[in-house]
This record gives structure tokens, C-alpha cells and sequence, in this order.
């Protein structure tokens, strides 16, 4: 062990004589880590156990920054519980349902304590006790009742907390800021202004009427267990995107990340020039590594997804509660205190079966095209010399339709690829598993979105009842390809013959037809 190393682990385990059981740090000591990346890991994971911590350090073996001194973020939250936390998270769902996602679905229900502090990877059991201690202090005086005020705003939709219950709240967020800096000598800025726990943040204007609505209707007059929780962060990408990988991904060259299912990435939105379409660049959470990977193998993430649980200390009158560890894995990175899923109230289902019963439009994205696999040379791929089709992949569709004039026409009409065809499918099952009822379905003439429209409907056992209406209107010809004249489609007489359940006798949307007519004049200057 070097000479910095050996006085860093001196100055950490004094900490620990005189107990009967090794530290943390101890065990991974013993493995052969060295203490500044031990210490690292067991700040990054939670200190929970050493074997999460080891197997942290074992997939950040390649982690370019495994070396660099960058401590962790840590921040101090009030966090409710019980059926409280239960009607938060049903209007989290509800509004981010019924109005789209807003700032507030980055993080779970809270009130913040105090803003977010560095500390030093060997200083962070300090912060448990300076927990303890500032929770120990004010526990007796701790509201049995934290009264909550609605509050709304053009842009702004939370709760207050009012009254001495703020004061005493308050007084724990100083006296933990107090101890952290004595014990963790940390500099820590705790919330002295309006309490509040956010709802909904930085929403459309028209919005707000709805949020209202679902916000009345949590009733929050009941009492509720509060906990305190610490967090962390990882302090580089605090203005990065999270992505949550969906599917496995095994690199196909050096400079491409390896993806596991639940893998989250961060990326740089201004960081990507050197992506091509359908790409990102990304450093993977898991392994600390950088590189490329294919964007739809991944998810939009919350921001507080990736954060790090650390200590609980639970106000309750009922019973004294030290700062505990919470040692259950479901919990590390994600707010809920309960993991577990409780069966809906009554009235969450009566909202869902509301929404159910509304007239809605559901828009679908179409499957996977061959020539976004396989390039705009895709066609060259799998005919003949005498305009032939034949599948030199699986991931080719297993044939193609006739067109009048022949295959020529595919290369920019493109149909889907076999994953396409599985993804269609598989959306198809999951709106029957869902139980939506579908009365009609609109497709791009396209002959990729005319078939992912077919692919769902026979998922849902409806090809034969419900006819597909082409509609011109919503067809994205200039947002994928670069040519200047529209694509040659199939004709419905086409499509029928290709057996596809087309609808003859509907005529596409005037609007749709005075739209396009709208761009056309104002790309020939005539607007």
C-alpha cells in the first residue's frame, strides 16, 4: 500500500477500533482494492455492503475517471410515507397521463432540506451521524401533523407547509447543515425559505385547470409518517440526459458501449456531433465507460433515477427510530421508500376507468424500416441482377409485395424489417393485454406504416373487422430522406391485392390536402 494510501486508511479507520466486526472499507482492503477507489465505491454505492461495492469497482475496472478525486453530491430530503406517498404517486402518474411530463416527474414526492454539498469520498459516515444527531435533537418536537396548503401558479403547482410545523422542520434542516460541517466539514446551505413539495413544475399554461383538479383531489389533511432521507449524486452529470436501457446491446465495435437491460446512460446533449442518426453518445452509469450506442435500445430516464440512497431517519411519536440503514436493493436509485406495489384504492380506479371510457386518439410510431439497418443501399442488398428480390439477411422481410413497377419503387418506400415486424406485433399485444377498444385506425401511405397498422390489428384480432383509411396527411416524407420529389407508393388497388385490409371508399382529411398545399407554396416562395 503506498504512502498516501496507508495515511488515508489510518485517518478512516480510526473510526473503527475497538468494534468486533470489520469495517466496510476493511473487507475490500482484504480484497486487494486499493482504499482512495474502495472509498470511491462505497460513497457510490450507499455504503451498504461490500460486496455491492466490489462488484461496483469490478465493472468500473475500465472507468477512465476510476482515479480522479470527484466526490459525490449529497442532499437532504423530507420524504413522506404510507398512503400519503401512495396518492402522490398516483397524481404523478395521472398528470403526467393527462398532461404530458413536466419538471416535477424528474424527482419523487419531497420537501427539500437543503441544497446539494459535496464531501469527501472517507467523510461520509460523518453525514450519518450528523443525521442522527440533528434527528435525535428535534424528534420530540416534531409535528405529529405536517399541515399542507395547496398553492398554484401560471407555472408552478405545490404544496406549502405553513405555520410553527415549517419552524420546527426548518430548525432540523440547520441543525443537520451544523453538525454536517463539524463532524463532515462539509458546507451545507439548508432551506430557511417557504417550505414547499412540488406537484408540478414548468407546465403548459393550459394545463393548469386539470393539475388543479387532480392536485384536490390527494387530500392530504391526514397524518403521515415523514422520513429523512440522504441522497447522492454523481456530480458530472448533473445537466445531462438519462437514458434507461430497454434491450441488451453487444457492441459491434470498439468504440460502442455494451448494454444491459436497466443500464442507465448519461449524455450530453451538446456533445453530439459526432453521432450519426439514430445514435448517441453516452457514458454508461454502470461501468463509467464512454461510447457510442443505438438511441432506440433506450428509454428517456428520471433525473433521480440514478441517485443513491444513503440513510433513512423516520419521525415517529409512536416510536424513537435512530438513523437506520436501508438495506433493501429495490431502493438504492429510485425515491420510493415502499417498493412494494399496493393493490389501487377505489377511486384510483375509477380515474383509470374514466380515462378508458374517454374518446382518445393513440398515436403509434411504425416498426423498424429495412434501410434503417441496412443503409439506403438496402435495395442493392437483395435483388438480383434482373430485379429479383431475394433475403440475404433474417432481418429481411421474408418477401415482398408486387408494385406495377417492380422493385425499383421499394427504395424509397421502404416496408419493415423483420424486427419491425416483431415490434408491431408486439405493440399490438400489448393494447389487447391493456384492454383499449379500437373503433378506427388511419396509417401513412407508407407502405412501413401500412403494415405496422395491419401487424397491431391482427394482434388485436381485428384485421378482418376494422378497414385501414390511408391518409395522406400524416405521411413524414421530407424528415427521413433527402430526395426532392415525393416517393412513388402504393396504390390502394396495390395494397388490397398485397392483402391488406384497406379501406376503398374513404377519402383523406380537406385539411390535410390544404396543408400540404399551404407548404408547397411557401417552399416556392409564394407564401
Amino acid at each position: 500500500m503506498a504512502a498516501g494510501e496507508t495515511q488515508l486508511y489510518a485517518k478512516v479507520s480510526n473510526k473503527h477500533k475497538g468494534r468486533s466486526t470489520p469495517s466496510l472499507l476493511d473487507a475490500l482492503l482484504g480484497m486487494g482494492f486499493p482504499a482512495h477507489t474502495a472509498l470511491k465505491a462505497l460513497a457510490a454505492t450507499g455504503r451498504k455492503t461490500a460486496e455491492e461495492a466490489s462488484n461496483w469497482l469490478r465493472c468500473h475496472r475500465d472507468d477512465p475517471s476510476l482515479d480522479d478525486p470527484i466526490p459525490q453530491e449529497y442532499a437532504l430530503f423530507l420524504c413522506p410515507t404510507g398512503s400519503l406517498l401512495e396518492r402522490l404517486q398516483g397524481f404523478w402518474r395521472e398528470s403526467k397521463s393527462q398532461c404530458t411530463k413536466n419538471r416535477a416527474h424528474e424527482v419523487f414526492p419531497h420537501i427539500t432540506l437543503c441544497d446539494f454539498f459535496t464531501c469527501e469520498d472517507h467523510k461520509v459516515e460523518c453525514l450519518y451521524e450528523a443525521l442522527k444527531r440533528a434527528g435525535d435533537r428535534i424528534l420530540g418536537s416534531f409535528p405529529s401533523v405536517v399541515p399542507l396548503v395547496l398553492h398554484s401558479s401560471i407555472s408552478y403547482l405545490g404544496f406549502f407547509v405553513n405555520d410553527s410545523p415549517a419552524d420546527v422542520i426548518r430548525e432540523f434542516a440547520i441543525m443537520f447543515a451544523t453538525e454536517a460541517s463539524v463532524l463532515a466539514d462539509c458546507t451545507v446551505k439548508p432551506c430557511t425559505k417557504q417550505l414547499h413539495l412540488t406537484l408540478a413544475h414548468r407546465f403548459y399554461p393550459h394545463h393548469q385547470r386539470t393539475l388543479e383538479q387532480l392536485a384536490r383531489a390527494i387530500r392530504p389533511g391526514h397524518s403521515c409518517q415523514w422520513t429523512a432521507v440522504l441522497y447522492s449524486r454523481d456530480m458530472r452529470f448533473v445537466h445531462y440526459q438519462t437514458l434507461r436501457a430497454l434491450f441488451q446491446y453487444k457492441p459491434q465495435n470498439v468504440d460502442e458501449l455494451t448494454l444491459s437491460p436497466g443500464d442507465y446512460i448519461f449524455v450530453d446533449p451538446t456533445q453530439q456531433e459526432e453521432a450519426s442518426e439514430g445514435w448517441v453518445i453516452g457514458i454508461s452509469q454502470r461501468t463509467g465507460c464512454r461510447g457510442f450506442l443505438p438511441e432506440n435500445y433506450t428509454e428517456q430516464a428520471s433525473e433521480s433515477d440514478t441517485w443513491v440512497k444513503h440513510r433513512t431517519y423516520t419521525f415517529s411519536l409512536a416510536m424513537d427510530l435512530i438513523s437506520r440503514k436501508d438495506g433493501e436493493a429495490s431502493s438504492q436509485r429510485n425515491g420510493e421508500l415502499y417498493p412494494s406495489q399496493t393493490p389501487r384504492d377505489i377511486s384510483s380506479i375509477q380515474a383509470l376507468q374514466a380515462t378508458i371510457a374517454r374518446r382518445s386518439v393513440l398515436v403509434v410510431r411504425h416498426g423498424e424500416r429495412v434501410d434503417q439497418i441496412f443503409g439506403k443501399s438496402w435495395l442493392q442488398q437483395c435483388s438480383t441482377p434482373d430485379g429479383k428480390y431475394y433475403r440475404p439477411d433474417l432481418n429481411f422481410p421474408y418477401s415482398l409485395p408486387r408494385r406495377s413497377n417492380g422493385i425499383k419503387d421499394f427504395e424509397n418506400d421502404p416496408p419493415l424489417s423483420s424486427c419491425g415486424i416483431f415490434q408491431s406485433r408486439m405493440a399490438g399485444e400489448a393494447l389487447l393485454d391493456s384492454g383499449i377498444r379500437v373503433s378506427s385506425v388511419f396509417a401513412s401511405p407508407a407502405l412501413h406504416c401500412v403494415q405496422t397498422a395491419r401487424h397491431i390489428l391482427e394482434e388485436l384480432k381485428l384485421e378482418k373487422r376494422i378497414k385501414i383509411r390511408v391518409e395522406p396527411g400524416i405521411f413524414e416524407w421530407t424528415k427521413w430522406e433527402s430526395g426532392k420529389t415525393t416517393p412513388t407508393l402504393m396504390t390502394l388497388d396495390e395494397l388490397k391485392e398485397a392483402n391488406f385490409n384497406i379501406s376503398m371508399d374513404y377519402r383523406f382529411l380537406l385539411w390535410a390536402c390544404a396543408s400540404v398545399r399551404k407548404i408547397k407554396r411557401k417552399e416556392n416562395g409564394n407564401w
